[in-house]
């Protein structure tokens, strides 16, 4: 009996040493082997949702499979960590907020009475290119205040070096001056004052009452980029570039942008009203200035709904092809201001009212209870409806075929602001 008593315990030991550390006593040891996985949302089905960024890693690089249970390969690592850099670059640029940018130029083609061509598509280029600098730019200057109010965005969270996001800054300035000096000089001028615009606002007038302002005249000339580069961009009719008729549009320069300046100030309004909604997004406690901005965008509203700014998209110095306009493309300026029978014009009132709807009521809620969550989606709402407005001016300036080729990135842009945030 004694040498049964003092086996027993030995055997037991003997068989427990058999057993996988993790499933002693018939429960599982050690970290992350405790967690069920889930393939489709993460360790425990505790994924973020698709519009919060995800917690920063509390690891350092290289630690990811030193969790792991014993004996498991570490098959994600290698494979997650490209992946990881790639979303964390999609949030320091913000690319779900990139469909908001084409419309600018599209709009400044309509405004200035001619089809978008090789002009405007290098403009388009160069605008994506200034936008992105921005974002970054916008992110290195405000790493400190990040580190506190938004921690989890990728330079405070050290995902992205500081040094890595300013480069990234120069690289994409100098790329978007590039391609705008290829569209002719009198859009590198315009580019290189969106340029100094863009830089000014993130180094100094970010934080200053003149941020708004600058803001909106950022995007105003975005708007006239695109005008400028179609409208000096002259070809001759056999589709090659003629000498005399480059030469005239250069002598023309910036003039020729001139009727593109109503929806330039048009869509400066509108984002002069988000960016002074954007400066209470992390702290909230604002409601004078939703409801302020919700008059605003009325205002903006009316003023493309009407009737005249003093120029008719069909005077005949304007060279709209008919292939863009169709036979339905008539004088918006003219009948009555109740004459909705014009299928353009009811385009045109159409879209007004998508942007309405898209800005009204985010801002409204925001207004109601100013917290920094509402005050955030009013700001994405204002963003988000900017293209339904570049569609709008696009049809009131007789461009029905533009006007809908920018609607076409609403789906786009919808789809991605749900894997990135738009703030």
């Amino acid at each position: 009996m004694r040498w049964r008593r003092n086996a027993l315990p030995a055997v037991l030991a003997a068989a427990l040493s058999v057993l996988p550390p993790g499933r002693r006593n018939g429960c599982t040891h050690g970290g992350p082997t405790a967690v069920t996985e889930d393939s489709l949302s993460g360790a425990g089905g505790t994924a973020p949702a698709p519009d919060r960024p995800e917690p920063p890693s509390t690891s350092r690089p290289g630690e990811q499979g030193a969790h792991t249970a014993a004996g498991r390969p570490d098959t994600g690592s290698d494979r997650g960590e490209p992946r990881q850099r790639l979303r964390a670059w999609a949030e320091l640029l913000r690319v779900s907020a990139l469909f908001s940018v084409p419309g600018d130029a599209l709009a400044g083609a309509a405004a200035v009475g001619r089809r978008p061509g090789r002009g405007t598509a290098l403009a388009i280029g160069a605008s994506l290119c200034l936008y992105e600098a921005g974002m970054a730019l916008n992110d290195w200057a405000d790493r400190d205040e990040d580190a506190v109010d938004r921690p989890h965005r990728p330079i405070p969270s050290g995902r992205i070096s500081p040094a890595a996001a300013l480069g990234a800054a120069g690289v994409l300035t100098a790329a978007g001056l590039a391609l705008a000096a290829r569209a002719g000089r009198p859009a590198l001028t315009v580019a290189t004052g969106l340029a100094a615009t863009v830089w000014a606002y993130d180094l100094h007038l970010k934080h200053t009452k003149a941020g708004p302002a600058a803001m909106a005249a950022a995007r105003s000339l975005d708007l006239l980029l695109g005008a400028t580069a179609t409208a000096t961009g002259v070809r001759a009719p056999g589709g090659t570039s003629s000498p005399d008729n480059v030469a005239a549009a250069a002598h023309r320069g910036l003039p020729a942008c001139l009727p593109a300046l109503p929806a330039a100030l048009v869509l400066g309004a509108h984002t002069y009203g988000v960016t002074a909604v954007s400066r209470h997004e992390t702290q909230g406690g604002s409601t004078g200035t939703p409801l302020a901005v919700l008059a605003t965008t009325t205002a903006v509203a009316a003023a493309v709904l009407r009737e005249s700014w003093g120029r008719a998209p069909d005077r005949p110095a304007t060279t709209r092809a008919k292939a863009d306009t169709g036979p339905v493309a008539r004088r918006l300026d003219a009948g009555p201001l109740g004459k909705v029978t014009d299928p353009v014009r009811l385009l045109a009132i159409t879209l007004t009212g998508a942007y309405l709807r898209t800005a009204g009521p985010p801002l409204l809620h925001a207004a109601l209870n100013p917290s920094p969550p509402l005050t955030q989606r009013a700001v994405g709402g204002g963003i988000r409806a900017m293209i339904p407005l570049q569609a709008a001016l696009a049809a009131r300036a007789g461009a029905p075929v533009t006007a809908l080729a920018v609607m076409g990135l609403v789906p786009l842009a919808r789809s991605l602001a749900r894997k990135v945030s738009l703030t």
